[in-house]
């Protein structure tokens, strides 16, 4: 997934009401951006963090930039769009690239459920196969990235969803996308959401399954790379 166009750098001044954020370029500009982002984003959004903007010269859009980059240091990055796991994720599927679930035909945003849209169903080879993405950049220890970094009601409607079509005779794949570059395993953060952390887990006994990437990121774009382990059995 390639950012439609060129990033430029800036320095964080503040994050504020979810969805904006104020920036400094280099040039000593301040602009306002878009923070395409309603989580906690705890260590992403300190100011003074060397960030990158996306520019835009959309009339119908109220802000003239959007967020999409953190320079973490030491070479690594992370994307804070959670937007962007989806379109990685749908790049990934029509190019073949993810382990067990090659040869399908691709939807995407399908209703199921009780009043959900799945992000992908998956059909024409087998059973159907209903895939929902998650992004994944809460890191607080070592190389462990972490889900949810906040309290996420709809994401625990997810996990039980998926666990009702398994028991539909479907098939249900859980993929969490690291969007940064510096985490070699994943694990639900129980601490945070005890109601998510029970619902992964019952849908996981139910038979949904987990499939972990990691991301190459740069100021070019976003691509999905290779399996992580998940962290809890």
């Amino acid at each position: 997934m390639r950012f439609a166009t060129p990033l430029v750098p800036a320095t964080l001044l503040r994050r504020y009401k979810r969805f904006l954020a104020e920036a400094r370029l280099d040039d000593g500009t301040e602009v306002t951006a878009h923070c395409p982002n309603p989580g906690a984003m705890t260590g992403l959004a300190g100011p003074g963090a060397r960030i990158w903007l996306e520019p835009n010269d959309d009339p119908r859009r109220k802000l003239d930039y959007g967020w999409r980059l953190v320079d973490l240091g030491a070479g690594h990055m992370a994307g804070i769009d959670t937007g962007v796991p989806n379109r990685v994720v749908a790049e990934a599927l029509r190019e073949g690239r993810i382990d067990g679930l090659t040869g399908h035909d691709v939807r995407a945003e399908v209703p199921y459920g009780e009043a959900s849209r799945v992000d992908f169903l998956l059909t024409g080879e087998g059973r159907d196969t209903y895939v929902e993405v998650k992004n994944c950049h809460l890191r607080r220890q070592g190389d462990l990235a972490e889900f949810p970094d906040c309290v996420t009601r709809r994401g625990a409607r997810h996990m039980e969803e998926l666990a009702r079509m398994v028991g539909k005779g479907h098939r249900a794949v859980l993929i969490f996308v690291v969007q940064r570059t510096d985490c070699a395993r994943v694990a639900v953060a129980a601490d945070i959401d005890p109601a998510y952390a029970r619902a992964f887990d019952a849908a996981r006994a139910a038979g949904v399954e987990v499939i972990c990437l990691s991301t190459e990121i740069d100021t070019q774009g976003v691509r999905a790379s290779a399996p992580l382990p998940f962290d809890g059995g």
